[in-house]
């Protein structure tokens, strides 16, 4: 059974009418970043709970996380209507295998996410340790619209603070914006505009894939990658060069 604690809602940012973060004060374990926690919310005498990832760093006492609201959904539109004061639930012990420790060696790490899914990026990156394992760090956001990358800032600030480690590339799926490549990941893979634009191969010889996000996009890459470049999913006891974690 999970032991769950209460936490106080300190501030909550909304970025869109759907996307919004929110940070939390609240007695938790010591996690690693990537890992993720479950929230939750008393409801009409049910206790509802959903996953989601922390996007600051280990050492922040500020527990924040990145959410969309889901109008039909049981919890999210609560929590979009949270306020500084209120009580919230979380499970005090993170959970996932989504961190760096179970990241092999390579030349160039590729972390790609789809909405939402940018945050344990943002918590690795954020944290800063075991990163000097990868010559080169690619942190890609795709997004349907250029107002959805309410993270733009902050990976700005990060390319800077890794000057010539770290790469970041915006994707925008539904309109042009500028910086942004226009269209889907695997599209982008398949036609080689990725790497054009970075500037780096994606190949089993020098990289590792992380993929994050809509279980499609997740999916579809994943195929691309063993169809078309020899890239075998990451297991233990067989290492490869791809790492998936599914955002519902």
């Amino acid at each position: 059974m999970a032991d769950w604690v209460t936490g106080k809602v300190t501030n909550i940012q909304h970025w869109t009418d759907s996307l919004f973060s929110l940070t939390v004060h609240a007695p938790v374990a010591p996690f690693s970043a990537g890992q993720f926690t479950k929230i939750g919310l008393e409801i009409d005498g049910e206790r509802v709970q959903r996953a989601y990832s922390y996007v600051n760093a280990p050492h922040s006492a500020n527990l924040e996380f990145y959410l969309v609201n889901v109008p039909e959904g049981k919890l999210s539109p609560r929590l979009h209507v949270m306020q500084p004061g209120d009580d919230i639930l979380l499970v005090n012990e993170a959970a996932g295998f989504f961190v760096l420790d179970e990241i092999p060696d390579c030349n160039t790490l590729w972390m790609l996410a789809t909405g939402t899914a940018l945050g344990p990026y943002l918590s690795i990156l954020q944290e800063g340790k075991d990163l000097e394992r990868f010559d080169n760090i690619v942190l890609l956001h795709a997004v349907r619209y250029a107002s959805d990358l309410s993270y733009l800032p902050l990976m700005q600030q990060l390319q800077e603070r890794y000057a010539g480690k770290l790469q970041i590339q915006t994707v925008v799926s539904r309109e042009k914006a500028e910086g942004a490549l226009f269209g889907r990941v695997p599209a982008l893979i398949t036609s080689g505009e990725l790497e054009a634009v970075v500037g780096l191969p994606m190949t089993p010889e020098t990289s590792h894939v992380m993929l994050c996000g809509n279980p499609q996009m997740v999916r579809d890459t994943q195929q691309l990658l063993k169809e078309t470049r020899q890239m075998t999913k990451h297991l233990r006891r067989r290492p490869g060069h791809i790492t998936a974690e599914h955002y519902w």
